[in-house]
C-alpha cells in the first residue's frame, strides 16, 4: 500500500482527485491518501468528505472549457472511506510526522523545490505539479537527489496523454508525415487577456514566485509537446515582453477588486531547433485587445512527406484522412495499453497510475523529473535568449553555463 501525502490545495486538487477517483473506479487499490496540507486547516477540509466542511471555492473557469481548473469539486470520500486523513498546515511537519512513503506537490511553484527537498531527503517518492520548479538549478537539485537516493520522482504533465498529442507522436514516429521538418504551436489573446489575473492567482505575474509568465507557465506544455512529437530540442531564439504591466481580479459585476503589478512575460514569440535539423515556431500571449488569434489547424506538423493540421493527415497528392480515426484502427494492443492502460482517458489518472506503477517498479515515470528538467531548461532557454539578444543552446541552460535571466530568482533562493 502507497500512502500518499498531499501538499497543497487549491483548486487544481480537484482534477487529481478525479484522477484518483477514476483509478479507485477500476479497481487500482495499492494507494491511499492519508494526510492532506494546506496553509489554513479549512482549505484541507474542504475536501475531506461530501457534506461536510467548508464550501468549495468558486470555479475560475466554466466545465465546458475542459481545463483542469474547471474539474467539479471532489471530496476523498468519493473514492476511499477506510482511512482517517491527518490535517496539517505545514508541509515539514506532514513529511516528518504523517504516515506517508510518496508526497505530491500542488503548490505554487515557487515551493516546487522547498517541498520536493524535503520529501526526498525523508526518503518519499514524489508527484510535483508541472513546472518541475522555479528555475533549472532547483529542478537540478529534485532530480540529482532522487537519483542518488533511488526514489521515483514524476511531474504532472497532463499534455502528453490527451489523444491528439499521443496520435500525433504516433503518426511521426510510424513515418507517416515523412521526416519531421517544421511545426507551430500557439496562440494570440483569448481567456485571461488582456489584463486579468491568470487563473485568479497573482503569483503567476510575479518573477520571484513565477519564474516566468507564459513562457515558463504555458511553455513547459509547449515544448513538451513538441519534444515528444518531434525529439529533443537543440536550441531556442526568442523575444519576451510585457504588453500589461498591471493586471486586474474583477468581481461578477467587472469591478476590481485586485490590482496586481506584473514583472513576468505575458507574450512570447520564438523559433526552436531540433537535433535532427527540424524547426518549430511558438506563439503566445495572454495579452493583446479586441480578437483573439487562434489559427486554424494548430498545432501543425510538416514533414517531407505531408502535414498533420487540425486532426488530419494530408499528404503531397491530396489524400486526407482522419488522425483519429487511423490512431484508432492501427494501434496495437501494445501501444493501447501503454498509451491509455486500462482504456482510461483522464491524463491526470493516466499519470498517477504510472507513477504508482514507476514506484513499486523502481523506475522513472514517463513523465518523469528529467522530462520535466528538460521541459524547464528548455522555457527557460527561450527567457535566456531574450535576455541575452542571441540563440541560446538546451545545453548551455541545463549546465548552467546560461543563466542570465535565472540570476535573480537563485539568488533569492540560495540555489
Amino acid at each position: 500500500m502507497i500512502r500518499i501525502g498531499i501538499v497543497g490545495c487549491g483548486r487544481i486538487l480537484n482534477a487529481h482527485l478525479q484522477g484518483y477517483k477514476a483509478l479507485r473506479e477500476r479497481g487500482i487499490d495499492n494507494f491511499r491518501i492519508t494526510a492532506l496540507v494546506a496553509r489554513r486547516e479549512e482549505d484541507a477540509r474542504m475536501f475531506l468528505r461530501r457534506g461536510e466542511g467548508p464550501p468549495p471555492r468558486p470555479p475560475v473557469l466554466p466545465p465546458e472549457t475542459g481545463d483542469p481548473l474547471a474539474a467539479p469539486h471532489t471530496y476523498l470520500s468519493d473514492f476511499q472511506d477506510d482511512v482517517d486523513v491527518q490535517i496539517y498546515t505545514d508541509y515539514q511537519e506532514m513529511i516528518e510526522r504523517a504516515p506517508v512513503d510518496a508526497v505530491n506537490d500542488f503548490t505554487t511553484l515557487s515551493m516546487h523545490h522547498q517541498v520536493g527537498e524535503a520529501a526526498l531527503a525523508a526518503g518519499k517518492h514524489l508527484l510535483t505539479q508541472k513546472p518541475l520548479a522555479i528555475s533549472v538549478r532547483a529542478g537540478r537539485l529534485l532530480v540529482d537527489m532522487a537519483r542518488e537516493r533511488g526514489l521515483t520522482l514524476g511531474v504532472f504533465e497532463n499534455a502528453r496523454q490527451g489523444r491528439l498529442t499521443r496520435a500525433i507522436g504516433w503518426a511521426i514516429r510510424k513515418g507517416l508525415i515523412g521526416r519531421p521538418q517544421m511545426a507551430m504551436i500557439g496562440s494570440l489573446g483569448g481567456l485571461w487577456s488582456p489584463d486579468r489575473v491568470v487563473a485568479d492567482t497573482p503569483w503567476r505575474h510575479r518573477k520571484l514566485e513565477a519564474g516566468g509568465g507564459g513562457s515558463v507557465d504555458i511553455g513547459v506544455h509547449h515544448f513538451h509537446i513538441l519534444r515528444y512529437t518531434f525529439g529533443e530540442v537543440a536550441w531556442v531564439s526568442a523575444v519576451t515582453h510585457t504588453f500589461e504591466p498591471v493586471r486586474y481580479r474583477r468581481d461578477a459585476a467587472g469591478r476590481v477588486i485586485e490590482t496586481v503589478e506584473a514583472d513576468v512575460d505575458d507574450t512570447y514569440l520564438a523559433v526552436v531547433g531540433f537535433e535532427d535539423g527540424a524547426l518549430a515556431q511558438m506563439l503566445w500571449s495572454w495579452a493583446m485587445r479586441g480578437e483573439p488569434l487562434e489559427i486554424p489547424g494548430l498545432p501543425a506538423f510538416y514533414g517531407s512527406e505531408g502535414c498533420i493540421k487540425g486532426g488530419e493527415i494530408i499528404y503531397d497528392d491530396g489524400r486526407r484522412e482522419r488522425l483519429m480515426d487511423r490512431f484508432e484502427a492501427e494501434m496495437t494492443a501494445e501501444e493501447r495499453e501503454r498509451f491509455f492502460p486500462m482504456d482510461l482517458t483522464d491524463p491526470f489518472a493516466i499519470q498517477q497510475l504510472d507513477w504508482l506503477r514507476a514506484i513499486e517498479e523502481g523506475r522513472d515515470p514517463e513523465t518523469s523529473g528529467e522530462e520535466g528538467l528538460r521541459d524547464l531548461a528548455c522555457s527557460f532557454a527561450l527567457l535566456e535568449s531574450a535576455t541575452l539578444g542571441r540563440r541560446v543552446t538546451l545545453q548551455e541552460v541545463l549546465s548552467g553555463e546560461v543563466e542570465a535571466y535565472q540570476a535573480e530568482i537563485n539568488e533569492h533562493y540560495g540555489l
